[in-house]
């Protein structure tokens, strides 16, 4: 089987580059899936998990954010910021969960909720990871 090579950057390092059977990114519209000889298109991501196959094997991760290009049976991501499951600090996680949830319930006029509503969205995917 062809394989296609998958480069996820953060803006601090390349974070993986190899190559895998096929990929599935959390897209904006929803999760979609890159396979050999895929249509070229650039998309923006939203916070998921990304799994990468290979072998009869998956390797998930938690991205936040980012844009992902797809061309040439290449697939780049650029991404606010991706963690193996070992990566996450469960506690932290809730902690922050907790936090945004008790922002979104705030009545006070300050509240970014757009900002809240993202940190919890990316405390509940790093939970999810966790709890595979």
């Amino acid at each position: 089987m062809s394989k296609i090579t998958i480069e996820v950057m953060q803006p601090s390092q390349v974070k993986i580059s190899d190559e895998y059977d096929h990929v599935i990114v959390p897209g904006s519209e929803g999760d979609f899936g890159v396979y050999e000889d895929h249509t070229p298109f650039i998309t923006k991501m939203r916070p998921g998990i990304l799994q990468l196959y290979k072998n009869n094997s998956v390797e998930k991760y938690a991205i936040h954010d980012g844009f992902v290009t797809v061309e040439n049976n290449v697939v780049k991501i650029v991404c606010e910021n991706i963690e193996k499951e070992n990566e996450i600090d469960k506690g932290r996680a809730e902690a922050a969960k907790e936090r945004a949830e008790k922002r979104l319930r705030s009545s006070e006029s300050d509240i970014d909720f757009r900002r809240a509503e993202l940190a919890l969205k990316k405390a509940l995917v790093r939970l999810k990871l966790q709890s595979r």
